[in-house]
């Protein structure tokens, strides 16, 4: 859980496109219509006009084929078939994306067609303070956005184990990705769940086996990372925080032995607090035999 930023090199896409059918698509859609004021969630008086600007700039910049804005509230999800104008939702597409945005209340239904529009969520970060006060994460990982809004970004990682370095560079890293240049940053996770959406309160995930071989844990386990950008808001001293969660059976996804041997080195180094704070205690000493064992397939 190291700060791990990379500048990102011109040109790079920050967001992905969400099409009909799509996984993150109907996962985001379900948080939507059961649970949209659990992860829509700001600070009071809080304006996310400057930032979401930047981020509707920014995906009409990268994909005109499926995201237009003209500038103000305006903007068209072509892929999705749905556009808002003056705060209505208008278009013939799939009928239960048009229905949720509706209920949306009036200030939410911009960054929720946004949510659906594309595979990220979204927070914003603002540069002069170092808090959150702007949250649109459908997909979070274990986290409650209610927990997270109008904190300082020292305070939001304070329980991750280990994070001394993370903490003591909170203000400077709020300053850094506000600034002019692009950053990324990726973590990752083994979890109990393949479900792209963890937020504690929706959803119950089973514990790991207490019995059984390594083989019978890793067919329940899952690879989930997490892919992170900063999209800054010129003028504003803030920047939008995007989040591109996928997950994966860890059998597929550690598919060959280097990537097995690199994992096993990164399960074993970490410290008790880690496993504990990733939910890894009760699995650690399978996951290694079976990251051991795969490290050694290589073909003769």
């Amino acid at each position: 859980m190291q700060p791990g930023l990379r500048r990102l090199a011109p040109g790079t896409p920050q967001l992905s496109p969400n099409r009909p059918g799509d996984r993150a698509l109907a996962e985001k859609l379900h948080v939507l219509q059961h649970w949209p004021m659990d992860a829509l969630v700001a600070t009071p008086g809080f304006d996310a006009g400057a930032a979401l600007a930047a981020l509707c700039a920014e995906a009409a910049h990268e994909h005109p084929q499926a995201f237009a804005w003209a500038g103000g509230a305006g903007v068209e999800a072509r892929w999705l078939g749905w556009a808002l104008k003056d705060g209505q939702i208008e278009g013939d597409g799939p009928a239960a994306i048009g229905a949720c945005v509706a209920a949306l209340p009036p200030r939410w239904r911009l960054p929720g067609l946004l949510c659906l529009a594309f595979a990220e969520d979204f927070a914003v970060i603002d540069g002069s303070t170092a808090r959150i006060p702007w949250i649109a994460a459908c997909l979070p990982s274990h986290w409650a956005p209610a927990d997270k809004v109008g904190r300082h970004f020292a305070e939001v990682h304070a329980p991750v184990a280990d994070n001394q370095v993370l903490v003591a560079a909170g203000a400077h890293l709020a300053r850094l990705v506000s600034g002019g240049e692009r950053w990324q940053r990726d973590v990752w996770t083994v979890a109990r769940s393949g479900s792209l959406q963890m937020h504690p309160a929706h959803l119950d995930a089973p514990p790991w086996p207490e019995s059984g071989d390594a083989a019978a844990l890793v067919a329940r386990a899952f690879f989930r990372t997490e892919h992170q950008t900063f999209i800054p808001a010129a003028g504003a001293n803030q920047a939008v925080f995007t989040i591109h969660v996928e997950s994966r059976p860890l059998a597929d996804a550690i598919d060959s032995p280097a990537r097995a041997a690199r994992l096993h080195a990164a399960i074993e180094s970490m410290s008790p607090a880690v496993l504990a704070y990733r939910g890894l205690v009760p699995a650690r000493e399978r996951l290694l035999a079976w990251l051991a064992a795969r490290a050694q397939d290589a073909p003769a």
